[in-house]
């Protein structure tokens, strides 16, 4: 395997910038991190197969991680097939995710099953770099309230039921699992999902403030895409009356251990929303996410959100995907787009940003000590971001997989 280095640019790395720094790799592997005059030393001692770098005017970063993703390229993950991971994988890859956790929508059993099984025949094959690696699944539909259902098939939300759930985490892959806390069956789930060893989230829910700290106390730590989809104190009146009750809106922002998610994608949330969204929970509980679905890098258009044969309809009018007129159906968008848009629109330092990208989902997964960072000793999934942070290469374990 031939080994790299990267000179000349700068290093974006978990805590700050490190400019004309360099990175050495070495068996698909960080070997060195210093400054490029250094590790030119370095590797002008050494000699042998060495592939130089210049990274002049431009950001070395790690690769990104999503933990929310549905799809991409006219693929869905709940199309069930491994031709449709693939070609998620492969679209993802081209906006600089490099690991991501397919992610269920509402379905049948069947359905689910389908997906994760082909999802997990990918996982067994060496990657080739030619798509993003797959970290685990993301168990995310079908447990949701009917009432916060937004663009999912309505009619497939159901209660948690252990002969349903314990088949999908049999699978060993499970690596996130949502349950909307107020549902009967959730806090077995949840018990359920702490012994497989799983990132605990709450999402498409309508719960109290009482049902999201019984939630805590089952190990949630999590919630799904802040803003969306989620109770607010005004909707919790509406289903529990007075005294008003607070919401996971206010558990959220009031709990220290509890992460979330930002569709950074410009339609989602305002700008304002973003910068207080990084200033309420910082980037060490703030992940950006996806929540792409299939009409990434796709004509405008009508697509299926979920599976091909019968999930919900939705409108992509280029920018975002709409359920109707006035409900937007996740984000049509790769993870370098919400890179740029918080970069751009928010106060928050570059490192920081893309950390909300990188380190801080990949933590919350339990997969940090791999990937996430550029640190000695971690995978080399990197990606390159010109002087305006538009995406220009994208290596996959040392080697290069995407140059545009």
């Amino acid at each position: 395997m031939s080994n790299l280095s990267f000179h000349g640019g700068t290093l974006v790395l978990p805590d700050r910038l490190l400019k004309n720094g360099s990175l050495q790799c070495r068996d698909g592997r960080i070997h060195e991190i210093a400054s490029t005059a250094e590790l030119k030393l370095a590797a002008s001692e050494q000699g042998g197969n060495q592939t130089m770098v210049d990274l002049t005017g431009r950001y070395l970063c790690p690769g990104f991680v999503d933990i929310h993703v549905h799809g991409g390229h006219g693929a869905d993950f709940m199309d069930g097939t491994l031709e449709a991971v693939r070609t998620a994988c492969a679209a993802h890859l081209k906006h600089g995710t490099t690991t991501l956790y397919p992610t269920t929508s509402t379905g049948s059993s069947d359905q689910i099953l389908c997906m994760i099984d082909s999802c997990k025949k990918l996982m067994c094959q060496t990657n080739s770099g030619e798509g993003s690696k797959i970290g685990g699944i993301h168990l995310y539909g079908p447990y949701f309230a009917k009432d916060k259902a937004g663009c999912h098939s309505d009619h497939e939300c159901r209660v948690p039921k252990e002969e349903e759930f314990a088949r999908y985490f049999e699978t060993g892959v499970i690596k996130i699992a949502t349950c909307a806390a107020e549902l009967d069956g959730a806090t077995r789930f949840y018990e359920a999902a702490k012994q497989n060893h799983c990132l605990i989230t709450c999402g498409h829910s309508n719960a109290s403030w009482t049902e999201m700290q019984r939630a805590f106390e089952n190990g949630m730590r999590h919630v799904d895409h802040f803003w969306c989809a989620m109770s607010n104190v005004s909707s919790v009146r509406k289903a529990h009356g007075f005294p008003m009750q607070g919401s996971m809106l206010e558990f959220v922002l009031s709990e220290s251990e509890m992460s979330t998610e930002v569709i950074a994608d410009g339609q989602h949330l305002s700008s304002e929303l973003l910068e207080f969204a990084w200033k309420m929970k910082t980037s060490k509980r703030l992940c950006l996410v996806t929540d792409c679905n299939r009409a990434l890098d796709m004509p405008p258009g009508r697509y299926r959100f979920g599976p091909s044969e019968n999930g919900a309809w939705f409108e992509s009018n280029g920018e975002v995907g709409l359920a109707s007129p006035e409900a937007l159906a996740s984000s049509i968008r790769g993870m370098d787009h919400m890179v740029r848009t918080m970069i751009r629109t928010t106060s928050a330092p570059l490192h920081e940003v893309i950390r909300m990208a990188s380190l801080t989902p990949a933590e919350r997964v339990n997969a940090a000590s791999e990937i996430g960072s550029l640190e000695v000793g971690k995978v080399a999934d990197l990606v390159v971001l010109d002087a305006d942070f538009e995406l220009e290469r994208v290596y996959v374990n040392g080697l290069e997989a995407f140059h545009r």
